[in-house]
């Protein structure tokens, strides 16, 4: 099997990746993640998945590669990471009672053929009713900040729900496994 490398320094997707079993590495992407002009949220974390791999692939001249972005939707507006309490107490202000939708996208490289496959993925999340007193005591108990959309769903976050809408929850944490795993049997990967 070509080496496994994951272009990403987040644990949560590292941990995902994990629970395939196989071995992998990590490294850091260098990617300007920069929404362009008119650019669509599906557009734009396809793009990112696979300008991500492409950062690391010539690090690994005979690997596969994965590369991995996501945003939340709330109404239209893209919800990136809040980087503090205040962006992420109005974020949750303005998802309460409401559907966020969270896009993933996904990026298989193979830097042997320069073969990419990219996907997108999608995950929704009804938020229930919170008052700000909720909202402050989830954010100072979890602090969620380097999370699209404020949360958590691996965690407390949970608490936050109504109800999920989608077929992998991994999607949701920023790294889809299902589909992961049929990419990587394209690349002949056997996972199971």
């Amino acid at each position: 099997m070509q080496p496994l490398v994951l272009a990403s320094t987040s644990p949560y997707r590292r941990e995902l990746l994990e629970r395939l079993g196989l071995p992998f590495t990590t490294a850091a992407p260098e990617a300007d993640e920069t929404r362009h002009g008119g650019e669509s949220p599906e557009a734009l974390v396809r793009r990112l998945a696979e300008a991500k791999a492409r950062a690391v692939a010539g690090q690994f001249p005979d690997a596969l590669v994965i590369g991995s972005d996501q945003v939340a939707v709330n109404g239209g507006e893209v919800l990136g990471k809040p980087g503090g309490f205040e962006r992420a107490a109005e974020q949750l202000r303005r998802a309460s009672g409401r559907r966020v939708g969270f896009l993933t996208g996904l990026c298989l490289l193979n830097t042997r053929t320069n073969r990419a496959q990219v996907t997108l993925e999608t995950f929704g999340v009804v938020f229930r009713h919170l008052t700000d007193a909720q909202i402050t005591h989830y954010l100072e108990r979890e602090q969620p900040y380097n999370c699209a959309g404020s949360f958590k769903s691996e965690g407390l976050g949970i608490a936050l729900f109504e109800r999920m809408e989608g077929d992998d929850p991994s999607t949701l944490i920023g790294l889809p496994l299902i589909r992961l795993v049929r990419m990587l049997e394209a690349e002949g990967v056997e996972v199971v």
